[in-house]
């Protein structure tokens, strides 16, 4: 298995790219919620420029953020600065969607999007429905080198229910596990072999939301609800609105978040406007945590819902996600926290 690094994108992303590609991390995943970070295309374009191994990969692109030819050629675009090094990720949008007050894209609206790149991508006349009519496009001169269609990007999909896992089987994609377990795994190595795809074949991602604990620090010290809380409120901003927008768990409220669940729908119902509490519900969204919520957080909700341990444990926790059957393990580095890619580094090294 190997690590990879998650970043909130910011425009100076390309510093700790860099860096993570001095102490060995084999990949870069990037947001694409425009709203909350700063443009993903324009960051990775910077951090394609200061490294040379490293892949980088859109942690992960949006749909309705942009429409298909532009993502195609940005990704191209990427491509001819960065050849063989980019990854094409893609969801049906939790974040970037929410923070407009929207759900998530329909899953056969995403396959189609997802077609209608690719098939660009491999240098193809297409048709697809735009303003209301079907119409052929293409790359019009690839040869001049303004973009790079030689070298493959390959197709990442974030899949946490079993429709969305049979739709990355039947793509043929690799596979963005975000916090899934090993029964997830398991379930979306049965969806790859029933679509006739080798699992052996395929890239399996595991993320982790986790803080390397210095000596005799509390696992709810300050220091760890800054670097893991902000993963784990995004359940209790997901909950809030699960009857307007769906719950993208399919699990409900998880029993440890009962208490914080209660004391935050009163938190949540003082957000104003009224008719769009979504704003201050995802302001720092997997980014920080806001003064208001920083009392919701408990040791045992830690310890549940983060890898947050010494370097032992969390070694051992990583050779156990390893032995699952993960390839990849990507690190949720936190805004504000450069400094988790060093303590991060150190971990692996002794994995």
């Amino acid at each position: 298995m190997d690590y990879g690094i998650l970043i909130a994108t910011e425009s100076h992303s390309w510093k700790l790219v860099q860096r993570a590609e001095q102490l060995g991390f084999t990949r870069a995943w990037f947001f694409d919620t425009h709203l909350l970070n700063a443009e993903v295309f324009v960051a990775m374009g910077a951090a394609a420029m200061v490294t040379s191994k490293i892949r980088l990969g859109t942690g992960v692109l949006i749909p309705t953020n942009r429409i298909a030819p532009v993502a195609a050629s940005a990704l191209a675009s990427l491509n001819a600065l960065a050849p063989g090094r980019i990854d094409f990720g893609i969801s049906t949008g939790f974040t970037g969607r929410r923070t407009m007050g929207v759900g998530p894209v329909k899953l056969a609206d995403m396959k189609e999007y997802i077609r209608v790149v690719q098939s660009l991508l491999r240098g193809e006349t297409l048709e697809w429905d735009f303003e209301g009519k079907r119409r052929k496009i293409r790359f019009l001169n690839p040869e001049i080198g303004a973009i790079n269609i030689k070298d493959p990007i390959p197709l990442y999909v974030s899949a946490f229910g079993p429709k969305a896992r049979q739709l990355t089987a039947e793509l043929g994609a690799n596979w963005l596990g975000a916090g899934a377990g090993v029964e997830a795994l398991k379930d979306m190595r049965r969806a790859w072999s029933a679509a006739g795809v080798d699992p052996a074949s395929r890239i399996a991602v595991c993320g982790v939301n986790g803080c390397v604990l210095k000596e005799g620090e509390p696992v709810d010290s300050p220091r760890v609800k800054s670097q893991v809380g902000p993963s784990i409120t995004m359940m209790l901003h997901n909950m809030i609105e699960a009857e307007e927008f769906g719950d993208i768990t399919g699990r409900g409220v998880p029993p440890p978040l009962q208490g914080a669940f209660e004391r935050y729908k009163k938190i949540y119902a003082g957000y104003q406007p009224a008719d769009a509490r979504y704003l201050s519900n995802h302001r720092g969204h997997l980014m920080f945590l806001r003064p208001e919520e920083q009392d919701l957080l408990n040791a045992d909700a830690i310890k549940m819902f983060s890898m947050t341990g010494s370097k032992a444990e969390l070694r051992e926790r990583l050779r156990g996600l390893a032995a699952a059957g993960y390839d990849h393990c990507t690190i949720g580095v936190r805004h504000g926290h450069p400094e988790m890619v060093e303590e991060w580094a150190d971990v692996i090294a002794g994995v």
